[in-house]
């Protein structure tokens, strides 16, 4: 059996596994609040305006509300999606998994007509396909310079896509082949509008790899590991020995609108005490060496900054601020003094038994000590879960909209979640 034909199936298996099928919905969810939370930013705004320009078809729903091609689409709602950078992610796969392969299924779910039902398999098998795909590619394609959101992304979307429109294994092949020249994407683009632009491009790219193999188009059967292929040049160094329990079941969403690196510190924070801030007298922080290059920045001066900073998140943690509304993240707090006093009694250190998704944090009073461990990768109740992810939706759109999303999802009415789009 092909790389292409494993990772297939244990994809489509997926898809009979009740948890990964309620956390999918879930996903939905996430997805839907972040992208309309996102359609007014810098990235959306233009890509949008692009396709304005280009007209076509109206085959599927813009996040905005306008209607366009389904490639088009999935290019747009996956940029705006990704644009506040809070979607859902995988350790194992290094990236975004959601983003590309349910901006994907909705565009092409939308134009061939598909009840919701069908476009959360796809999705669901699109999001294994593309944690399975970034496993596959590794860690050293991710050093080297790689953004698996991209490469990883657009095998998923190509997954996704391609069941909504009931290709053939041989046409899902050719798709997955075909794709494999048009999967890219750089971590050079992060902090500017290419870094999200980087989702929709894995979305657009899938669904456009699926069309034309739906229209016949044939490829290489050996471009992702013959010779040449995508594995032997893009630094691939993973593994096809892979579980055959879903992925998708351990997939970590943000209830932060901070960087992923300071999730573990801000769920360990929300366990202990809140002590009165004036008796702080040392706050410590330890966590995997991989995030001190990511999200350490000792000193942030701007809401930006603040999102990838241990010890300003703390500090602002524990004098009450909202880690998950993005009206938190200022220069003016940055700024303020009760922050600056905290953040300069924290401490940052490293300890590389720590897993990248675990943080250890100490509170030092003058009442005493207190400490907490969290593990992102730590089972959660789907009950605890999805409370979590409508108090972020209704943060993000306001409590009636959240509810009225989250409602048309569990009565699969998908006119009703295009039209809050």
């Amino acid at each position: 059996m092909s790389l292409i034909d494993q990772i297939l199936a244990v994809s489509r298996a997926a898809t009979e596994d009740a948890r990964a099928r309620a956390v999918m919905r879930l996903s939905l969810l996430d997805w839907l609040a972040c992208g309309i939370a996102g359609q007014d930013e810098p990235v959306a705004v233009a890509t949008r305006a692009l396709i304005s320009d280009e007209g076509g078809a109206g085959q599927a729903t813009l996040f905005g509300g306008a209607r366009a091609p389904a490639r088009a689409v999935a290019l747009a709602n996956g940029a705006a999606s990704h644009a506040l950078d809070y979607d859902d992610t995988h350790f194992a796969h290094i990236g975004h998994p959601s983003v590309a392969a349910l901006s994907a299924a909705m565009a092409v779910g939308e134009r061939e007509r598909a009840p919701l039902s069908r476009i959360l398999d796809a999705a669901l098998m699109g999001c294994e396909a593309s944690i399975r795909f970034g496993v596959l590619f590794g860690r050293s394609h991710y050093q080297v310079g790689f953004h698996q959101t991209a490469t990883a992304g657009a095998f998923g979307a190509t997954v996704a896509a391609g069941h909504i429109l009931g290709l053939t294994d041989a046409q899902m092949r050719h798709a997955l082949s075909l794709v494999s020249t048009r999967a890219a994407g750089l971590k050079s683009q992060f902090g500017t509008m290419g870094k999200p632009f980087n989702a929709g491009i894995a979305a657009s790219n899938g669904v456009e790899a699926a069309l034309l193999a739906s229209h016949g188009f044939t490829s290489n059967p050996e471009a992702l590991d013959g010779v040449n292929g995508f594995l032997a040049t893009h630094h691939c160094d993973g593994t096809a020995d892979q579980p055959t329990t879903p992925f998708m079941t351990s997939i970590s969403h943000k209830y932060h609108a901070c960087c992923h690196g300071l999730h573990a510190t801000l769920e360990a924070l929300a366990t202990l005490p809140r002590p009165d801030p004036a008796q702080i007298t040392a706050i410590t922080i330890t966590t995997h060496p991989r995030w001190l290059t990511v999200c350490n920045i000792p000193e942030p001066s701007t809401g930006l900054q603040l999102k990838f900073s241990y010890r300003a998140i703390a500090a602002a943690a524990l004098l009450g601020h909202e880690t998950a509304a993005l009206s938190t993240y200022t220069d003016a707090l940055c700024a303020d003094p009760a922050l600056i006093h905290l953040r300069d009694r924290t401490t940052v250190h490293h300890d590389a038994t720590l897993s990248e998704t675990e943080s250890l944090v100490r509170i030092d009073t003058a009442a005493g000590a207190f400490e907490a461990h969290h593990d992102l990768d730590a089972p959660q109740p789907l009950e605890q879960r999805a409370d979590r992810l409508l108090g972020k939706a209704a943060a993000l759109l306001g409590t009636s909209k959240a509810h009225q999303l989250w409602q048309a999802i569990e009565t699969q009415n998908l006119h009703e979640i295009t039209g809050q789009m």
